[in-house]
């Protein structure tokens, strides 16, 4: 993975939430309230299962490349 393809994924990222305050700010205005009534535990467990298939979908993805 070259600098210019993770400069890209973080674009893509930055993309699609950035559609989902446009296309839908209410229902983001409730998952952040929600997010920030949950517990750190729980926080801190999903951020672990996202950077885990986060790793493994790059990592599988790089195999296709």
């Amino acid at each position: 993975m070259t600098v210019t393809g993770l400069l890209q994924a973080v674009a893509v990222v930055l993309a699609i939430e950035g559609l989902l305050y446009a296309l839908a700010p209410g229902a983001m205005r409730r998952a952040l309230a929600t997010l920030s009534a949950a517990p750190e535990e729980r926080l801190r467990a999903g951020g672990l299962l996202a950077a885990a298939v986060g790793v493994a979908l790059a990592w599988a993805l790089r195999g296709m490349a």
